[in-house]
């Protein structure tokens, strides 16, 4: 008797550990890729310098000592100074927050609008279907940069309306992929039994519909926060978006760039922020579509 209780303790934690499930199945196959693994750190570093960085930030986003402008790295200011002698490493600690923000909050814009969209558009078809698909359309024919600068140019330079621009421009992205989704879920048997016994339509979408259609979603989310992150910089650059003396890592290259020869390290770290934060999400992105799309999986 005392060497068949452990063994069934052996045995049932054995079973919990091979317990089988579509999201737990993707998390197993998400930790074994370790690039995707290195782009989750990445992410996780940056959503961490966001929240607690400014805590811990040497100086101020707007100190200004101008005695020691466009300083070099150095012990003091670990990535040199600008040309109003702002500490580089501080503003773009507390640009992070304002990066990740736009990137988050306008790619959830997009998928909300772009789900109501395409949920409606691929499950009642018709004439429906046709205005709303003929509508992204449109938009797709535009570059995404120069409709984001049209929509800017029509609102006004701001942050805010930067953040409207990205949203509205990744609508007909999302907006497509949950119209595909939903028109090969909405002829599964389990819908046509649903509609059978007289469920409603609204029930039937955000019941059934939807929660099937949202891991393609979530990989999509994820790759277009870095494309959000590279508009709105690029918006930043081109003076659409940030206004000083916000540090947003676009804004900062744009003011940086008059004094490449001189004070290279000022676009030299704000650049590298916006690249390493867009490879992160990339290889977080790559690594959900593997763990998440049963065609990557052997």
């Amino acid at each position: 008797m005392s060497g068949i209780v452990p063994n069934l303790i052996n045995e049932t934690i054995a079973v919990k550990d091979q317990s089988t499930g579509p999201w737990r199945d993707a998390w197993r196959s998400f930790r074994k890729n370790k690039l995707a693994l290195v782009g989750a750190g990445i992410v996780l570093f940056f959503i961490l310098l966001a929240i607690f960085g400014p805590l811990f930030a040497p100086q101020g986003i707007n100190d200004q000592l101008l005695k020691d402008r466009l300083k070099p790295p150095s012990s003091q200011y670990w990535f040199g100074t600008d040309d109003l002698g702002r500490d580089v490493f501080s503003r773009i600690i507390h640009g992070a927050r304002i990066s990740l923000w736009v990137g988050t909050s306008s790619v959830i814009g997009s998928v909300v609008v772009g789900s109501i969209l395409g949920i409606i558009a691929g499950y009642y078809g018709k004439w429906i279907d046709t205005i709303i698909s003929r509508i992204f359309d449109i938009m797709l024919a535009f570059p995404s940069i120069l409709l984001a600068i049209a929509v800017v140019s029509v609102l006004g330079p701001s942050l805010q309306n930067a953040l409207i621009a990205i949203a509205i421009i990744n609508i007909p992205n999302f907006g497509r992929l949950i119209r595909s989704k939903v028109l090969s879920i909405k002829e599964e048997e389990y819908i046509t039994s649903a509609k059978a016994i007289g469920m409603r339509d609204i029930r039937i979408l955000f019941s059934h519909i939807l929660p099937n259609s949202m891991a393609p979603v979530i990989v999509a989310g994820t790759l277009a926060i870095a494309s959000a992150i590279i508009e709105a910089a690029a918006l930043g650059f081109l003076g659409l978006g940030a206004e000083a003396p916000a540090p947003e890592w676009g804004k900062m290259l744009a003011d940086a760039r008059m004094f490449l020869r001189n004070a290279p390290w000022a676009m030299i770290f704000p650049g590298l922020a916006i690249m390493l934060t867009v490879l992160g999400f990339n290889l977080m992105g790559d690594g959900l579509r593997d763990a998440l799309d049963p065609r990557m999986k052997n």
